[in-house]
Formats: structure tokens, sequence, C-alpha cells
């Protein structure tokens, strides 16, 4: 795989102008983009699939507001982060994340993962618990619950029809930025409820699916997700996540979400030695924090600011 040199083509498409900062930071073996706004205590923001940082676009002003420092992360291979040869197994890319907390000199973090990054989130809250104060997760369940929800309930096998469509070689690479990137666009429309994308965004998200090497460095952590079902590496790290959640965690989910259907995600609490809160957002589908962002930055910063969030 080619690693594109940073260009200023792309720094233009993924420092969109608002009232964030936008600049780069190292953290394990790797230069991260980030866009952040705010002072007080860090709340960082993960984005999942096909995504980047600008899924996070309506909480950063909103986190800010609410008086903290509100970090919007570019994930390994992604938008304006770094697009190395390997390393996008779910351990690995927590430590990205646990690693760009540290770079900002921060004690610890309120973790918002979505999707992939909610997978990542949870590993991260495992491996990296005093890094981690809060944990909130949406359109994810445990990574154990995902495994064991992909492998013995057929309909969540079947809404993750897309997971099991990215393990041939370079074939769905080709697929994600043939024309455009439609696909991509395509795939934001079927996964979202009846508040669908704007154009504008839609386009925006194919445009940065179409930077060289993003389709690629996209779909790896998928890829290593089924490849390692049955291998010692991916055995060894279901057994690690059996080690329980210590920080207080913040569950949501999209009540229409076709591709990951709420009973999977349902009963995470299993893995959380904590207080922890499930909401259920009625009529939003996968991307609940860009289809009602109001009702989003609402729930997570009324959560954020309770001192002692409920189970």
């Amino acid at each position: 795989m080619t690693v594109p040199e940073r260009s200023e083509a792309r720094t233009s498409l993924v420092e969109q102008p608002g009232p964030w900062t936008h600049r780069d930071v190292a953290a394990n073996g790797a230069r991260f983009h980030i866009a952040e706004m705010g002072d007080g205590p860090l709340v960082m923001l993960v984005h999942g699939f096909p995504q980047f940082w600008w899924t996070w676009r309506h909480q950063l002003p909103a986190l800010a507001e609410a008086g903290y420092r509100a970090v919007a992360m570019d994930l390994r291979g992604v938008g304006g982060s770094d697009r190395t040869p390997r390393g996008y197994d779910p351990a690995n890319m927590a430590l990205d994340i646990t690693g760009v907390i540290r770079s900002l000199g921060e004690p610890d973090a309120a973790l918002v993962g979505h999707g992939l990054g909610g997978y990542l989130a949870w590993t991260a809250a495992v491996m990296r618990p005093k890094l981690v104060r809060r944990l909130a997760v949406t359109s994810m369940p445990h990574p154990r619950n995902w495994r064991a929800a992909m492998l013995r309930d057929p309909r969540q096998t079947a809404a993750g029809s897309f997971v099991w469509s990215v393990q041939r070689p370079w074939v769905p690479e080709r697929r994600l930025v043939a024309d455009d990137a439609a696909l991509v666009g395509r795939l934001l429309r079927e996964w979202s409820g009846p508040r669908g994308p704007e154009e504008a965004d839609l386009e925006l998200y194919r445009r940065a699916m179409s930077i060289p090497s993003t389709a690629h460095c996209s779909v790896e952590p998928y890829r290593w997700l089924v490849r390692s079902l049955a291998r010692p590496d991916g055995i060894q790290f279901n057994r690690r996540m059996r080690r329980p959640v210590l920080a207080p965690t913040l569950h949501l989910h999209g009540s229409l979400d076709p591709v990951i259907r709420a009973r999977s995600s349902a009963g995470s609490n299993a893995y959380v030695e904590a207080p922890y809160r499930w909401r259920l957002f009625d009529g939003l589908a996968h991307f609940p924090q860009e289809e009602d962002p109001l009702a989003f930055s609402t729930e997570l910063i009324d959560w954020l600011r309770d001192p002692e969030p409920d189970r």
C-alpha cells in the first residue's frame, strides 16, 4: 500500500473551517489529525465508518459551550491522519486513541465512540482504564457481544453483511471509490433513518473516502475482525475483553439502526462494573449524532454533568 504524503488538497478537504482548531499530534508511532474546541475536562470523540472527524461537527461546539475541551480525532488511515501499512487491529487502534489523550497532556478523557470508533472505545476502556474516566458508545455493542451476535444471530449476521463483503482483497476498495465513491453516499443514506444526511455532507464524505489509500485503510479493521475469529490473536483479544469496564458508561442506540440491531447491543452492561445507562433513540438509525444532533448532544452532556450516573 502506498502511504501518500500530506498534500494541500487533502488538508483543505479534511480541515473544514469552523469554530474549531485543526492540528496534528503524534501518538503510538503515527501522526493523527484532530479538531478541537473549548476548555475544561477532555471529551475525546472517535468516528466510525465510512466517516471521519466531521461526524462530530455538531457536538464540538455543544460540548465546548458546556465547559469541556472537545477533541474529534481522525482514526489511523482516515481523514488527515497517517496511512500506515499496518496497525489496524483493535488493540493497536485503541492505543492510538489513548496515545492521543496522553499527547494532549491530559490525565484522562471521557471517551465517546460511534460504530467502529465505539468498538475501539470499548477496547480502550479495558486496555487503559486509568485514561478513560467515562465511556459513551453509540451504535456498537461490547466487542464480545458483537462477536457473539455476528456468529449466532442470523438477523445480525444479515444486518452486518457489509462486514462480510469486504473480506476479499482489493475489490472492496475499488467498489468504495468507484464513481466518485458513490457507494459511500448510498451506505450513508441506507444506514440513516428518516432524517437522512444533507447532500453537502454526503459529498464531503465521498471526497474524503477518495483520498488515496483511505478506502484500503478503512476496511482493514473489518478484515481483522472477521479473519481473526478463529486465529490465536483474535481468540486472545476476545478473552482479554472479558475484563470489565470500570468507567461509568453511557450506551446509546437508534431504534431503527439497520446495521447493528438494538438487540445486539442490549446486554453489554454485563461487561461493565460501573454505573451503566442505556438510551434508545426512537426514530433514529445508525448515525444519531447527525440525525438528531440536539437530542444526542443533550443526552451526552446531561450524562457527563451527572455526578452519579445511574445504572
